[in-house]
C-alpha cells in the first residue's frame, strides 16, 4: 500500500511539473521574438542605411536619422542594446523571415499586400511619389500619364513601392531598378536616366546634397505613401508592446520634435559623404 502511494505521488509531482514546463513553453511560444531580444539583451533592427533622412551612414561611418531615433528610443525602452543590420532595401522582408533582425525601420510603406504578411505599427511619416530630375517638364507632372512615354527611362529602388508604381502607372517607360537611392541619383545626375521616382523626402535630400547637379523635384501628390515599423506576424505581445510605444512617442511629443529635427534643419547634411 505504501509503495502504491509512493508511486501514485511520484507520478503526480511529474504531471505537476510537466504542465509547469509546459506552461512555460507555451508563453515562450506566444512571444519568440520578444523572447529573443530579452534573452540576447539585444534588439536587432534592419535598415537599408541609405535613405535620408529616414536612415543614412555618415562620412564617420556613423548611422543616423529620423528612424535610428526612433529605434534608439525603442531599445531604450526595452531596455536592450541596439544593432542595426544594414541590407539592401530588396533583402530586409527575407532577413526578417529568417529571424536575422527582429523588425524593420527603413522607408518601409504599409501597403496592403505587405500587411497580408507582416504586422506594421505607424505610421510615423506619410509621404508619396515625386520626381527626380533635370527635366522640368518630369518634374512638374500633374500625373504619371504624363510621363509615360516610351522614350522616357525611370529608375526605382528595386523591391519597393516606387517601383511597384511605376510598373503600374507608367508601364510604357523604360524602368531601371536599382540597388538603393545612390545609385538612382547618380544615374539621373549622369542623364543616364531620365527620372527618379522615390518618396519625396528623398527627392528633398538630394536636391541638398547636390545644389549644383541641376536637379529639380516638386511635390506632386501621385500616392499616399504611410511609413511604419515592419514586424513579424507570429508575436502579438511584440506587437503590442510597440503599439503602445508608439501612442506614447506620438502623445508626447516625441515624435513631432523628431520631424523637426530631420525634415526641418538641414544642418545634418553636412555629414554625408
Amino acid at each position: 500500500m505504501k509503495k502504491a502511494l509512493g508511486c501514485l505521488i511520484v507520478c503526480m509531482a511529474l504531471v505537476v511539473l510537466s504542465s509547469c514546463a509546459g506552461m512555460k513553453t507555451d508563453s515562450t511560444a506566444k512571444a519568440p521574438v520578444l523572447n529573443r531580444i530579452q534573452q540576447k539583451g539585444e534588439l536587432v533592427v534592419g535598415t537599408a542605411g541609405s535613405m535620408p533622412p529616414l536612415n543614412m551612414v555618415t562620412k564617420d561611418g556613423n548611422i543616423i536619422g529620423l528612424e535610428v531615433d526612433i529605434a534608439n528610443y525603442i531599445a531604450n525602452e526595452m531596455g536592450v542594446k541596439l544593432r542595426f543590420e544594414i541590407r539592401a532595401f530588396n533583402d530586409l522582408l527575407p532577413a526578417l523571415d529568417a529571424g536575422e533582425v527582429d523588425m524593420i525601420l527603413s522607408g518601409m510603406t504599409i501597403t496592403s499586400k505587405r500587411n497580408l504578411k507582416y504586422a506594421f505599427v505607424g505610421p510615423y511619416y506619410a509621404s508619396g511619389k515625386a520626381f527626380l530630375t533635370k527635366r522640368k517638364t518630369i518634374a512638374s507632372a500633374k500625373k504619371a500619364e504624363d510621363v509615360d512615354q516610351e522614350l522616357v527611362t525611370i529608375a526605382a529602388l528595386k523591391g519597393s513601392t516606387s517601383q511597384d508604381f511605376v510598373e503600374k502607372a507608367m508601364p510604357k517607360v523604360k524602368l531601371v531598378a536599382t540597388v538603393d537611392y545612390d545609385q538612382a541619383v547618380k544615374l539621373v545626375i549622369e542623364d543616364k536616366v531620365d527620372a527618379l521616382v522615390a518618396d519625396y523626402p528623398i527627392c528633398i535630400v538630394s536636391l541638398l546634397k547636390y545644389p549644383n547637379a541641376g536637379l529639380l523635384s516638386f511635390f506632386t501628390p501621385l500616392t499616399y505613401e504611410p511609413i511604419g515599423i515592419a514586424l513579424p506576424a507570429g508575436d502579438p505581445l511584440l506587437i503590442n508592446w510597440m503599439e503602445n510605444f508608439f501612442a506614447t512617442l506620438t502623445e508626447t511629443g516625441k515624435l513631432k520634435d523628431l520631424h523637426e529635427k530631420w525634415f526641418n534643419d538641414p544642418s545634418w547634411v553636412k555629414s554625408l559623404p
